[in-house]
């Protein structure tokens, strides 16, 4: 910020009329270990500055204040240095600091910018737009009669937010179909729970977490031992649902996984000043046990999310699959530089345990598993002939029969493998371990 402090003097000194010596202004700054360094302040750049500043001053169609030149300034400057930068100014900081409660009132997507549109990171969970039918990796091109292209993600984000209850219309391109179309999508309150469990099977537990916040491991804890209740006390093994999860608070994610690791290192960060450079480690607990973990991922997954699939699967304590994850590996730092304003900076990478950068790679699956549609065949079909079927087969005999459990409200649920296909894939495998795991 010393630095930022100096360009802007020096670019007022500039518009001011002060004169520079000819050449490039020394300043000193300091690197990782504290010791002041030399740098040259680049004098043609923050001349050129002063005068395109001046220019607009002068020329422009209508009179603009300084304080908002030197605002757009700050945010180009941002804006410029990678999609996770930015400047808060005073409605962005209050809306971070709103979405950070759970509340709020909007259409329930996580978003960010792609190519000048806005690209769905991932629909959260129970909202207007995920039920409205919005997918992860939807581009928005037009909202309601106003195009993206041109807008900042800030000004997009505050007109897709609005009173509960009232609608907005967005066109969509979305990959596989021939042409945008609309989604009406009517607003609401969204009320962020970012966790869900419920057993599947006999003694398999599923849990669902949708971003990550401050008390997430606590509530997926919570889950998990309700779980185990249902399920007479422990868990055969786990299915941990991280799809179109689009991150959220670093300690979130390393809480969650350090409840089934017993040792070792999560994730550690690296940047160029010392408080970037953290690592955290695993505290001696498993709680599951050591049950088998399966963990479902795809694009819509990232950051936080990313960073608790890749310390489980660097540990060798998770099989991970679905599809390759969106590779946020970069971390943001909130710096409020006044009550109201405030710099979002990156300020380090994300490393998995055993070293690898998440940054624009992601995490790769150990079982690649597209997320497709499976159906019931339908119609008449051929009749296979059974034993029982044949004239004068032989019963039972003394062993035990065989009877047939009933739908609870007799009514005929679809299988798991029609509403999700890869879950069902996920619980095969959690059982398939456990047939292994009985016999060994």
């Amino acid at each position: 910020m010393n630095q930022l402090r100096v360009v802007l003097v020096l670019a007022l000194g500039l518009m001011m009329g002060w004169v520079f010596p000819p050449g490039r202004i020394a300043i000193a700054d300091e690197n990782q270990e504290g010791a002041p360094a030399t740098q040259e302040m680049p004098l043609e750049e923050l001349r050129a500055f002063a005068e395109i500043f001046g220019r607009i001053k002068r020329d422009y169609v209508e009179p603009v204040e300084d304080r908002v030149l030197l605002e757009h300034a700050i945010r180009g400057m941002l804006a410029g240095l990678d999609p996770h930068s930015a400047y808060l100014g005073e409605d962005e900081f209050k809306e971070l600091k709103v979405g950070t409660t759970g509340e709020f009132g909007g259409l329930g997507i996580e978003v960010g910018m792609e190519n000048g549109f806005v690209k769905v990171i991932s629909p959260i969970d129970d909202t207007p737009a995920q039920r409205a039918g919005v997918e992860a990796g939807d581009l928005i091109i037009r909202l309601d009669d106003k195009p993206v292209k041109g807008m900042s993600l800030n000004e997009a984000v505050k007109i897709m937010r609005g009173k509960p209850g009232s609608k907005i219309v967005i066109m969509v391109v979305r990959e596989g179909r021939n042409a945008p179309f609309q989604i009406e999508i009517i607003r609401d309150i969204i009320k962020t729970s970012s966790v869900k469990g419920r057993v599947l099977g006999e003694g398999f537990g599923y849990i669902r977490i949708s971003h990550f916040q401050a008390h997430t491991s606590e509530d997926m804890l919570k889950n998990i031992q309700r779980l185990k209740d249902e399920s007479g006390g422990a868990l055969k093994g786990l299915i941990l649902d991280l799809r179109n999860n689009p991150g959220g608070v670093l300690n979130g994610a390393v809480a969650v996984s350090d409840a089934f690791l017993e040792d070792g290192l999560i994730v550690y960060t690296e940047g160029r000043i010392a408080d970037s450079q953290l690592k955290f480690n695993a505290a001696p607990d498993d709680v599951l046990d050591g049950a088998p973990i399966v963990v479902l991922v795809n694009g819509g997954s990232a950051s936080a999310s990313e960073i608790v699939a890749g310390a489980l699967q660097d540990r060798k304590r998770a099989i991970i699959m679905g599809t390759e994850t969106f590779g946020k590996g970069s971390v943001q730092t909130v710096i409020p530089i006044s009550r109201k304003r405030a710099v979002k900076l990156t300020t380090a990478r994300y490393y998995t345990p055993s070293g690898r950068s998440i940054q624009a790679e992601g995490i790769m699956p150990d079982i690649i598993l597209e997320n497709i549609k499976v159906a019931a065949k339908k119609g008449i079909g051929i009749n296979h002939l059974k034993e029982a079927n044949l004239k004068g087969h032989l019963d039972q005999g003394n062993g035990k029969k065989t009877v047939p459990k009933k739908n609870r409200n007799g009514a005929k649920k679809r299988p798991l493998a029609e509403r999700d296909y890869q879950l069902n894939e996920a619980l095969n495998l959690l059982k398939g371990l456990d047939i292994l795991n009985k016999r060994s």
